[in-house]
């Protein structure tokens, strides 16, 4: 099997189809967009991650990648296309579904499918399965179907690409030890067996997991702000206990996975997923409680305008989806506030960036949303004079705050409320 079709060149996708081509496979990658098709060919990328513009490079430069606009008849078939949510908070398949019909025309016996894109579980048996046997070939016997969910973080992708332990779940054993027989080219961590909606399960589950603790951290900062005690504190003399370990509080969850994932197991079991829901809610609050205390910080300041440091969904990465700082920006524009926004990663976004002196020109409040290393080395002082007021609301307990109360500012911390 060294032919590989990668469906979707986004961020698991690319550096996926370019590690397998630094392996030896000869591999395309398919993307509907002609922008990203002709970037990877000319030996470029249309994302941030470091190291990936290396890799790719070489990959194009051997011959052994190249992106299209359609699939080519291949041994295997890798879909890393999204799944995003609707507006109702449902998932939508709507790309897994092309990507898998549009493969259907050039499956031939012995073709394996493997699934990469995360998705509730069932999607492999109940979704994808039907599918591919409108081709004629029985899933099981004639073609082969699996599905090995990623684990990466990014800014560490190509890293954890390697490194990290992968579970892969097949419709049946043959194909979970086929789709094995692939990844264990080049991962060096250790590869897991099992069924495919036990794959799904665990990759949803691992998402979950992390959501639920940081809605337990939210909600444990708002009231210690609501005590008058800092939430920093607090967590911190509690993690000295070794059996506990609770997560930072923020202004919301992003990325594709932490605050989608949950929703599918929401929509699934309705009646079931409880603590899940409150959390995904309590989660998706947080941009709410945000702009509350902004109009607290504001109040009685004519024509206000505030100025937004990040608007990546964290740090030191260009990856805007799902980014709590697009909702803040949005509800604060409802309610006739001006923003201004900068971030030194993101390239394209829904909204217009600015350049730091732009963003700090007459406003009236800092909102620290994204915790970017290069935030760090700004100088109170120097910020301090172009604006109209001094007052800094870190939404994420970064940055040193005695410089800026050095400098005049009035500094707010979410989750640390005002000493009584």
């Amino acid at each position: 099997m060294k032919n590989v079709c990668v469906m979707g060149l986004g961020y698991i996708g690319l550096p996926t189809a370019s590690v397998l081509a630094s392996n030896g496979f000869q591999v395309l990658g398919v993307d509907v967009s002609p922008r990203v098709v002709d970037t990877v060919n000319s030996g470029n990328i249309h994302i941030e991650e470091p190291g990936l513009r290396t890799v790719v490079a070489a990959a194009i430069g051997s011959g052994h990648l190249r992106a299209a606009l359609k699939p080519e008849k291949s041994d295997v078939f890798i879909i890393a296309v999204p799944t995003p949510l609707t507006k109702d908070k449902r998932a939508d398949m709507s790309y897994v579904v092309q990507a898998t019909e549009q493969i259907v025309p050039f499956l031939s016996p012995g073709c394996l499918v493997i699934l990469e894109s995360t998705s509730p579980p069932g999607t492999c048996r109940d979704l994808l399965k039907p599918i591919l046997e409108k081709s004629g070939l029985n899933v099981g016997s004639d073609i082969y179907l699996a599905h090995c969910p990623e684990r990466v973080l990014p800014g560490r992708i190509l890293t954890e690409l390697i490194q990290n332990d992968r579970v892969i779940g097949g419709i049946e054993p043959i194909s979970a030890q086929r789709a094995k027989d692939v990844y264990a080219t080049f991962v060096e961590g250790e590869i897991f067996l099992t069924d495919a909606t036990t794959a799904e399960m665990v990759k949803i589950i691992e998402n979950t997991f992390r959501d639920v603790n940081i809605a337990f951290a939210n909600e444990t900062a708002l009231l210690c702000e609501k005590l008058g005690i800092n939430f920093a504190e607090v967590a911190r003399l509690a993690n000295r206990h070794p059996r506990v370990n609770i997560h930072r509080a923020g202004p919301g969850v992003g990325g594709h996975c932490i605050s989608v994932d949950p929703w599918f197991l929401v929509e699934k079991f309705p009646d079931d997923a409880k603590i899940i829901h409150l959390a995904r809610q309590r989660n998706d609050a947080m941009p709410h409680h945000v702009t509350n205390t902004l109009n607290d910080m504001l109040e009685g300041i004519q024509d206000p305008k505030v100025a937004i440091l990040g608007v990546a969904f964290k740090g030191n990465v260009d990856d805007i989806r799902e980014s709590p700082a697009l909702e803040i920006i949005h509800q604060l524009n409802q309610q006739g506030v001006r923003v201004a926004a900068h971030d030194p990663y993101v390239k394209h976004a829904p909204i217009e960036l600015v350049t730091l002196d732009a963003c700090f020109a007459d406003a009236d409040c800092v909102v620290l949303v994204t915790d970017h290393s290069d935030y760090l080395y700004l100088n109170p002082q120097q910020v301090g004079r172009t604006m109209r007021r001094r007052n800094l609301f870190d939404t994420r307990a970064f940055l040193p705050h005695d410089q800026w109360r050095n400098a005049g500012f009035r500094v707010r911390v979410l989750g640390a409320g005002e000493p009584r």
